[in-house]
């Protein structure tokens, strides 16, 4: 359900200002769900819809950036655009432009190298890029901390139990029997697209089949539990980003 100004909104009345047939999609599915999405106005749905589009633009553009997987221990960056910490994480450096150096990961790709979770970031933040400009972009987040789900204050990332997935959120799968040989398999997070297909740093854009497949061929000797989707969903908090 849709409320816009604490009105309930039907899809069809919105699609007047809102042609872009992905983001009529992601509309439709929110209608069709009990969970109420409630907006203060016309514009602020309309940037969430965008930020949505450019979450899965990201996510694109990432899967075919060269961004090598890895883990923590062997992770590795661009050392004109970041410190390499010995956690794995990457601080940008300072007097760089944060705008460039994110986009310098699409770039560069063949330079970087990182998990799963540090990729679902650098997909966040390129899509605050696209959505705000570079401009203010570089205002916001002049010290970018790469790493895991650590993001910066003005990114606020809202993770929650549901199953009412939408384009351009990030979801779960859980691999709860995952080989202690490889504990970096024990879940893979990822971009949802819609149609069965999720982005994963690591697995590509592939359905949740192939993916649960993927996972159950790391799992420890005589496992008991198959790999599966989670019912929890992470998203930004679209409002902070739109002040």
């Amino acid at each position: 359900m849709i409320r816009i100004n604490n009105q309930t909104v039907q899809p069809e009345a919105l699609f007047k200002e809102i042609t872009n047939e992905e983001q009529r999609n992601i509309i439709k599915q929110m209608a069709s769900y009990n969970e109420v999405y409630m907006y203060f106005n016309m514009d602020h749905l309309k940037f969430e819809l965008q930020f949505r589009s450019n979450t899965m633009r990201a996510a694109r553009e990432l899967n075919k950036s060269g961004l090598y997987f890895t883990t923590f221990t062997y992770a590795f960056c661009n050392k004109q655009y970041w410190d390499r910490l010995s956690n794995g994480g990457f601080l940008l450096k300072p007097n760089v432009s944060p705008s460039v150096a994110i986009l310098d990961i699409l770039k560069n790709g063949k330079l970087y190298a990182t998990d799963c979770t540090t990729g679902i970031a650098i997909v966040f933040y390129l899509a605050a890029l696209y959505s705000i400009g570079s401009r203010r972009f570089d205002l916001l987040f002049d010290r970018i901390y790469l790493l895991s789900w650590q993001f910066d204050e003005d990114l606020p990332i809202i993770h929650r139990y549901g199953d009412d997935y939408l384009p351009g959120d990030v979801l779960h799968f859980n691999n709860p029997d995952f080989s202690p040989r490889e504990p970096h398999w024990r879940a893979e997070n990822v971009v949802y697209f819609g149609d069965d297909k999720y982005y994963g740093h690591g697995v590509g854009i592939q359905s949740a089949q192939t993916i649960i497949n993927f996972l159950n061929k790391k799992r420890r000797e005589n496992p008991r539990i198959s790999a599966y989707l989670m019912n929890m969903i992470s998203r930004p908090y679209y409002s902070s980003l739109l002040r």
